[in-house]
């Protein structure tokens, strides 16, 4: 049977090999002699009042006693602002035979889209009106709309 033939390629390819399998056994050995007896006091990390890492340990009369009552978890709550359901307006346009128009609000200066099954009393362009909003499909509407 014929020898494999080693080229240079294979040559150099081992050589690289057997020195990288070297100097990973050399660091190897150099970790393990430096190594210290790894006592615990040496992998201690302590916190300073700063909330630094430190491998001092911190100072005793610097510390800071917290009432566990005190802590409050969550999102406080919101404090409840009661608001006036109702908005005066003006009609700005409505439509009889197609059933919709809008009201442009006299504070914010939006405009409300209104459907005839909403109003409780009939309305007119012009009209002043008082009306409560409720969310739509396409944004808010403009319900419960009296004269006013």
């Amino acid at each position: 049977m014929a020898r494999p033939q080693e080229s240079f390629g294979k040559k150099e390819k081992e050589k690289k090999r057997l020195k990288k399998r070297e100097e990973k056994q050399r660091k190897k050995d150099e970790r393990k002699s430096s190594a210290k007896s790894g006592d615990l006091e040496d992998m201690l990390v302590y916190v300073d009042e700063n909330g630094q890492l430190t491998d001092t340990p911190p100072d005793p009369t610097k510390k800071v006693k917290i009432d566990a009552e005190s802590i409050v978890i969550g999102v406080p709550k919101k404090e409840y602002i009661e608001e006036d359901p109702f908005h005066k307006g003006k009609v700005e346009f409505f439509n009889d035979s197609k059933g919709f128009g809008f009201i442009n609000d006299l504070d914010s200066q939006e405009k409300y889209f209104v459907h005839i099954s909403e109003l409780v009393d009939e309305v007119k362009e012009g009209d002043n009106v008082i009306f409560e909003i409720e969310r739509g499909m396409k944004g808010m509407n403009a319900v419960r709309v009296k004269k006013g």
